[in-house]
């Protein structure tokens, strides 16, 4: 497309003349005796750069300082995109550019993300993320491109930044679509935080094959045979060995010697038997680092379920530092005085084995018919109310007796879970502001426990069920006095964001939930509201973590019935407990959206335009 621009007398009286390209300005400069055209807005916010001023072949932004290549249109500040430059014909007295349509390129859309993560440029991140879907990329790919940046640029391994991307991918198909673009710029932002200043990872090779030929292989674990080598991987070495290595490695805190125990199995076994591999690690101990090791150790598996199996070599093994080095709560005193939490669970622990033999486990399942009576019989809500009591000791025996009922270890994860939310539910706004966290780290390990054995079920999960229902004891005093639970039979979503604009409207947000859904309203549409509501605001880690766990905790209970209430009625809560924020980062998606679609973000006079509609569509 050739645009005439005006009169060559014109530009060099004037100094730069400016046009359209389509819904792009355009500007021409005259500049040491030649012409440049170049886009007239600033591709870091939009100021109009016939603005700015030309010296030594740059031209210099005045909002924000950033320098432009008048030949390439090229910045020489990374925190501003190169803006294009057109060719410029000049055919008698007329100045003419020569505007063609660009072709998307992916490639260089990923190579700006890469810069936006390394640089922690949001805006960066953002207009990378809306061209490439805008341009025909999988939300997938983006995602995977974020988790490749978190695992490599991370040197301690696995941190909430992959978690909040892995939780907001799980979230995707559940939110408004006009959001997903800002959801994928809530997990990348957070990755960029979590490596920012860290030294990146330098990975183990898993262990070579052995040097003497023939060695019999290495039994695997119940029902898994050994598994042939992976790229890499040791033959011989099974499951139920690199398990032992790395449990031992993590108990010894070895960090090194249990990452390579752990690269090794995951160049060597199947996704199973290697989540199995690294449940067990994570509950060889009463609730690691507040629960954080089964989170992240869960986050791990569901992001290699997103990018596919082959992922797991270079995913898994940045839990292995983080794993040897957490917190192990039964040396410390809550656990062990005044009630000894950690001896009782051990003591349950050695009967768990005859338990679950005579309750007809095989592997990490009950048999299935008596699973279904226990559903049938109510039991998980039941054993989630029991587990909610006052007594360690019951509580425990209330598990055993769940497992000799019929119970499987989806149910018993399941209950545990329930009886966590009710705290974040029962959480009285007189309480110390501090203690949501508490109570949210019983919910979303409970909910971490509840995936892991639904994916790759383990007779040793059995363990974090315990430690978990434990956990919902601690946590009790929390609930004196308990918030009421509402009792309303009519609400309107449509209030829910008001509850959000202002603080102090816990409970509130709450009765408008629980409402809606007695009134016949469907699940689905309140967790989209829940995460409309989290992504509107500069939302912390714990919130991503509430949001996803309630949302997959409300899908494991009926539709319409009290206990899928009860949890989404505990994430508003906590979501209203914490707003409103600053909201800076929804309003750097919008402005990003605004220069992609072309809109003006400048009156002629240089004032700067409202930023829009706060709900406008991203993208």
């Amino acid at each position: 497309m050739r645009i005439d621009v005006g009169s060559l007398p014109e530009l060099q009286e004037s100094g730069y003349l400016t046009t359209k390209a389509g819904n792009r300005p355009v500007c021409v400069f005259w500049h040491e005796g030649r012409a440049f055209g170049i886009d007239d807005r600033c591709p870091h916010l939009g100021f109009p750069l016939h603005r700015g001023t030309l010296e030594a072949g740059l031209v210099t932004c005045h909002w924000h300082h950033a320098r432009f290549d008048l030949c390439s249109g090229a910045t020489l500040d990374p925190f501003a995109d190169d803006a294009s430059a057109y060719p410029v014909e000049i055919e008698g007295d007329r100045v003419v550019i020569v505007a063609e349509e660009r072709p998307f390129d992916a490639a260089a859309a990923f190579g700006r993300l890469d810069d936006g993560l390394e640089q922690g440029l949001t805006l960066v991140v953002a207009k990378a993320v809306l061209a490439l879907l805008g341009g025909g990329v999988p939300a997938g790919e983006v995602v995977a491109a974020g988790a490749r940046f978190g695992c490599r640029y991370r040197g301690p391994g696995w941190g909430p930044g992959l978690s909040v991307l892995t939780a907001t991918a799980n979230l995707l198909d559940r939110l408004d679509p006009a959001e997903r673009a800002l959801a994928l710029v809530h997990g990348l932002v957070f990755v960029s935080r979590d490596t920012a200043g860290l030294p990146p990872r330098f990975p183990l090779s898993p262990l070579p094959p052995p040097a003497v030929p023939g060695r019999a292989p290495t039994p695997a674990g119940p029902g898994t045979p050994a598994a042939p080598a992976g790229p890499g991987g040791s033959p011989g070495l099974g499951e139920a060995r690199l398990g032992e290595w790395y449990r031992r490695f993590v108990e010894t805190r070895s960090a090194d010697a249990a990452e390579r125990a752990l690269v090794t199995a995951a160049a060597s076994l199947d996704t199973t038997g290697l989540a199995r591999v690294a449940e067990a690690a994570a509950t060889d101990h009463v609730f690691l680092d507040e629960g954080h090791v089964l989170d992240f150790t869960n986050k791990a598996f569901e992001l290699v379920g997103l990018l596919g199996a082959d992922s797991a070599t270079w995913v898994v093994p940045t839990l292995a530092h983080g794993t040897t080095r957490a917190t192990r709560h039964e040396e410390e005193g809550p656990w062990r005085h005044p009630r000894d939490l950690a001896a009782i669970c051990a003591a349950t622990e050695e009967r768990l084995p005859g338990l679950l033999e005579g309750a007809g486990w095989s592997g990490g399942e009950a048999p299935a018919a008596a699973a279904a009576a226990f559903e049938l019989a109510g039991g998980p809500g039941k054993l989630a109310s029991e587990i909610g009591g006052d007594d360690p000791e019951a509580i425990a025996a209330a598990i055993e007796a769940a497992i000799c009922e019929g119970a499987s270890l989806e149910q018993l994860s399941r209950s545990v879970a329930l009886a966590s939310a009710l705290r974040v539910a029962r959480f009285h706004t007189q309480g110390d502001h501090a203690d949501w966290d508490v109570v949210h780290h019983g919910f979303t390990t409970s909910n971490a426990l509840h995936q892991l054995a639904a994916r790759s079920p383990s007779p040793l999960l059995v363990r974090g069920v315990l430690h978990s229902a434990m956990k919902v004891y601690l946590d009790r005093f929390l609930n004196l006095p308990a918030a009421r639970l509402p009792t309303t039979r009519n609400g309107s979503l449509g209030d829910l964001g008001a509850c959000m604009d202002s603080e102090g409207r816990v409970d509130e947000a709450g009765s408008i939930v629980y409402g809606y859904l007695r009134s016949g309203g469907q699940r689905a549409e309140v967790v989209a509201a829940l995460g409309s509501a989290l992504l509107a605001e500069d939302a912390g880690f714990h919130w991503f973590q509430m949001v996803e766990a309630a949302a997959r905790q409300a899908e494991a209970w009926p539709e319409g019935s009290e206990e899928a209430a009860w949890v989404l009625v505990a994430a508003a809560r906590f979501l209203a407990a914490h707003t409103p924020t600053r909201r800076e980062l929804p309003q750097v998606v919008r402005i990003a959206a605004r220069l992609g679609r072309g809109d003006p973000l400048y009156h002629d006079d240089g004032e700067p335009e409202d930023a829009g509609d706060p709900g406008a569509p991203l993208g």
